[in-house]
Parts: C-alpha cells; sequence; structure tokens
C-alpha cells in the first residue's frame, strides 16, 4: 500500500479526475487531503497562479470534503482552522463529529506555534487523535517590499520546539523548508530557504527525533527531497535511524520522491513503512 501524507485539492491545475489519474499512475491508495486556512495578507500573491483561493484562504475545507465526498475510498479528510479564532477549537470538534476529520493540517500562519492559542488547538488535536501537520519558514531578505517584504511561518524551530514539548500528548508532522534545514547543523536554516552542501552532523532534527516520541516528519516538496538529495550518504543513515518517523509525502503530483528513496538502498520493511505503515499507525483506515 502507498499513501501520500500531504496534498491539497485542486493544487496545481489537478481538478478530481486529474488528481485521482495522477495517483493511479504514481500507484498512490490514499492521500491525506489538507486544507490552508489563512487570511488574503499571509500568503503570496503568486499563489493565485496555481490556486483559486476560496472564502476563508488559499485552500478553503470545503474542497477538500468535495473531493472527499465524491471520491471517499480514495482521501484522507485533513482540516486545520485557524487558531485564532476563538471559535477555532469548536470548528474543529464540530468538523471531526460531522464529516470525519482525522488530520489537522496544514497550519501555515504567520503566528508563532508556541502561541497560548495554538497550544491550545494543539492540545485539542491531542484529545481527539488527530497529527498535526505544520510548516515553517524563516524570515529571508526577498528583494521586496510590498505586499510583504518576506513570508515566513511558525516562528522558526524553536517556536515549534517549545509546542511538541508542551503537547506531549499530540503527534506533530513537521514540513517545509524551516523544518528541513535543519537536517544539518550548518546554520544555513535562516540564511537560505533550500541549503545545499554536505550535511553537517548534529543537526537539531536529529536531536528532536531522539528526544519527543511525538515528533514525525513528511517528505514532500522540494524542502525534503532537497534534505535527502544534498548528501545521501547522511539521507540513508537518517531514515534508517528514524525510519518509523517518516511519512512517504508529495505536495504535489510528480514522482521525484520515488527516485530519492529508491536510489537509497533501503530495506524493504523500512520502504513499507515510510510508504505507508507509519500513516497508518497515525490514521488507520
Amino acid at each position: 500500500m502507498k499513501i501520500d501524507a500531504h496534498n491539497h485539492p485542486d493544487w496545481h491545475g489537478h481538478d478530481l479526475a486529474r488528481f485521482v489519474a495522477n495517483m493511479d499512475a504514481h500507484r498512490i491508495d490514499r492521500t491525506w487531503l489538507l486544507t490552508w486556512i489563512a487570511p488574503s495578507d499571509e500568503f503570496a500573491p503568486n499563489y493565485n497562479a496555481s490556486i483559486l483561493p476560496g472564502p476563508g484562504g488559499p485552500i478553503p475545507f470545503g474542497r477538500c470534503l468535495r473531493y472527499v465526498e465524491r471520491a471517499p475510498d480514495r482521501f484522507v479528510l485533513g482540516y486545520a482552522p485557524d487558531p485564532r479564532r476563538p471559535d477555532a477549537v469548536d470548528r474543529l470538534r464540530a468538523a471531526v463529529s460531522i464529516h470525519g476529520v482525522r488530520v489537522y493540517g496544514e497550519l501555515k500562519l504567520r503566528v508563532r506555534y508556541d502561541n497560548p492559542d495554538v497550544l491550545r488547538v494543539f492540545r485539542a488535536c491531542g484529545e481527539l487523535g488527530l497529527p498535526v501537520v505544520v510548516h515553517i519558514d524563516y524570515e529571508f531578505d526577498t528583494g521586496t517590499t510590498y505586499p510583504r517584504p518576506n513570508w515566513w511561518y511558525g516562528g522558526g524551530l524553536t517556536a515549534f520546539e517549545a509546542a511538541v514539548q508542551a503537547c506531549p500528548e499530540t503527534t506533530f508532522v513537521g514540513h517545509a523548508p524551516g523544518f528541513w534545514a535543519h537536517i544539518s547543523a550548518d546554520g544555513q536554516h535562516d540564511q537560505v530557504p533550500y541549503p545545499t552542501g554536505p550535511v553537517v552532523p548534529g543537526g537539531a532534527l536529529s536531536r528532536m527525533f531522539r528526544t519527543y516520541p511525538n515528533l514525525y516528519a513528511d517528505l514532500s516538496a522540494g524542502s525534503a527531497r532537497n534534505a535527502l538529495s544534498r548528501d545521501t550518504a547522511h539521507a540513508r543513515e537518517f531514515v534508517l535511524e528514524f525510519a518509523d518517523r517518516l511519512l512517504y509525502a508529495r505536495d504535489g503530483f510528480g514522482g521525484e520522491l520515488d527516485g530519492i528513496l529508491n536510489g537509497l538502498d533501503l530495506p524493504r520493511a523500512v520502504m513499507e513503512a515510510l510508504s505507508a505503515g507509519n500513516a497508518l499507525r497515525l490514521v488507520p483506515l
């Protein structure tokens, strides 16, 4: 079995029919379908070329729900209401009860993830048994001023680690450049989104995985692929050590991750855990 643990509806030109056809082409059985709920001034306008924002954010809950209702055997429903809303927990509980939401994600907001309002939602996710998928990005000098000088999310790894520590009953799934840059101790995490060069041992991710049993990560997007491909010798050791915490995921529609994982010459049991076993442990079907 193969599960894509991070993707979005109507993403990069894929409607439902193209999405399911792409899953079939890549032999993917199920996809975690995630929202992105955010105010209009918290995401870059160039996203409008690949998505059509709706009420509530770039990827509203209604779009995920429509996919799941039309193809319930192919998708796992996700939803991440903005935790700054006073009714965020109520909305989440209703979505779980009425629509069967199984994942809180994707959280991608310009707020520190150790904010008390955010922690309240994280703790509710622990009570509800929902894994939390977070996006982390650091501030960079983008060379622009408007509409924003940069697009940071989450407050960096320090804020995220504080949340993971404060909510031991909640399962967290790390994602995005500001997370995966910490595979290395080279200090590039707040300098460039996609660091290059051999991995310097002692990266914060290894320490966090060893410290927090409630921390997982998905292997989606260019950030995870870059982290694995920049130093394949280190990548193999990293994947083998944390094989029970990593989830196959794409955040897109290509098969690049398959090529990277196949190139690491991993044992069959590890490939099975990455492909579906770990995701099934977090969200049983």
